[in-house]
């Protein structure tokens, strides 16, 4: 078997669309970051017994993605990319309670299956300075157990 260094830049990240199982893909990222322990709680389970060295168990697991860009519109409407304006509706300020949930999948290229993640949206900072393109960003956080699915 060949290892190889797999490269951050082909993640395939996309969100459910209005229709339910189709998904589009979120365009022109240029950083991706998956944090596997973000939520994550433990607690110390720590007594005499333990002679002076910590112990402890989790409690709860969780998981965060950050998406980072340029913002980026269609010069003629000013609408956004089909993915990106998926994903900031679903950070709108309407969305709370379940309506704030959606799901959202990735994988590399070499993965036979898709991550899913039932999981809320929030927009980060948007701007730069004078020399700076306008920056986009979200955070997507986990909610529930991961789901597989085979790729198509």
């Amino acid at each position: 078997m060949s290892q190889v260094k797999i490269n951050a830049r082909d993640i395939i990240v996309e969100v459910e669309s209005a229709t339910p199982d189709t998904f589009l893909r979120v365009e022109n990222l240029a950083n991706v970051v998956i944090n596997k322990s973000e939520n994550e709680e433990t607690v110390d389970t720590t007594d005499y017994d333990s002679q002076g060295v910590y112990e402890q168990e989790v409690m709860q697991r969780g998981a965060s993605m950050e998406l980072e860009g340029m913002a980026k519109k269609d010069r003629l409407t000013g609408s956004l990319q089909p993915g990106r304006a998926r994903v900031e509706e679903m950070a709108g300020e309407d969305k709370v309670g379940y309506d704030s949930l959606g799901r959202v999948r990735f994988r590399h290229p070499m993965d036979t299956e898709w991550k899913i993640w039932n999981c809320t949206f929030s927009l980060g900072e948007q701007g730069g300075g004078s020399n700076d393109k306008t920056s986009w960003g979200a955070t997507i956080t986990k909610s529930g157990p991961t789901e597989f699915e085979d790729v198509a």
